[in-house]
């Protein structure tokens, strides 16, 4: 396949970022458009790494991030109802944010995308999360038998702007409190002190109600091979504060698009 065919392939999920980014079909087309008019002028720009949509999206971006009226992007995307949120994001953390949780690109795709280390991009979806968890607070329940590791958790969510409404060390404990007061996240392990299972017990709470999930665990064997919910978010123990945050973002960004997608179609 030539170069031109990836292009064009790719071409689908470069104008779904484009969108996200600039909060606008209309908008995020045009850069898409100088993206292919800067291929057509420089194709030494792409093809010459290993993948072709990394390279594709790495253009993009020099081209969004040398133009200022990017920074105007922030009021168009207050029209734009299912991602009004992400447009609070400060333009670097958005981008970061998009092209790991929306696009799938792994840390170092990213890095290289948005010519930056590693490092750089880990502190940048960290920002995002952070921003955007600020925008979407709600009470999470804590299923975790490890005290140490649920005052982590504990802080770490607060810090981000939620409220804890319980923290469970069993599948019987968990049940209860989410019967008192229904969460808006569970942030779940899987092994639990009483030998009870929080894979169970997330299961026993999704049938009274859909809430996104979330399981850090030292087991993620047990994730993958019991029965699980979908979708859910899987976070291997030991685990960074900065990938946590990040994830619950993730989460609850994506419930809420799934949630007006939805409204849409019953409307």
């Amino acid at each position: 396949m030539s170069t031109a065919q990836l292009v064009v392939q790719h071409l689908p999920y470069l104008r779904r970022y484009a969108r996200a980014l600039t909060g606008s079909q209309t908008a995020g087309d045009a850069y898409v458009a100088a993206t292919l008019e800067t291929l057509v002028n420089e194709p030494e720009t792409i093809g010459q790494g290993a993948n072709v949509k990394v390279d594709l999206f790495r253009v993009f971006t020099r081209i969004w991030n040398s133009l200022s009226v990017n920074g105007q992007a922030d009021q168009v995307q207050r029209d734009l109802p299912a991602e009004v949120r992400l447009g609070q994001i400060t333009p670097l953390p958005r981008q970061a944010f998009l092209l790991s949780s929306l696009e799938g690109f792994s840390e170092e795709e990213t890095a290289v995308i948005l010519n930056v280390n590693v490092p750089t991009v880990r502190e940048l979806v960290e920002e995002a999360g952070r921003e955007l968890a600020a925008d979407m607070a709600t009470d999470i329940l804590i299923i975790e038998d490890e005290p140490l590791i649920a005052m982590d958790l504990e802080a770490l969510v607060e810090g981000l702007g939620h409220s804890v409404s319980g923290v469970a060390r069993t599948r019987s404990e968990a049940v209860k409190l989410a019967s008192q007061h229904r969460p808006g996240l569970i942030l779940a392990d899987i092994q639990l002190a009483d030998g009870s299972s929080g894979l169970d017990a997330v299961n026993d709470l999704l049938k009274s109600f859909e809430v996104p999930v979330i399981f850090i665990t030292a087991y993620p064997e047990r994730f993958l091979t019991g029965e699980r919910p979908e979708p859910a978010f899987l976070i291997a123990k030991p685990f960074q504060p900065a990938n946590v945050s990040a994830v619950i973002s993730q989460a609850l960004f994506f419930q809420q698009r799934a949630r007006r997608r939805e409204a849409r179609v019953t409307a």
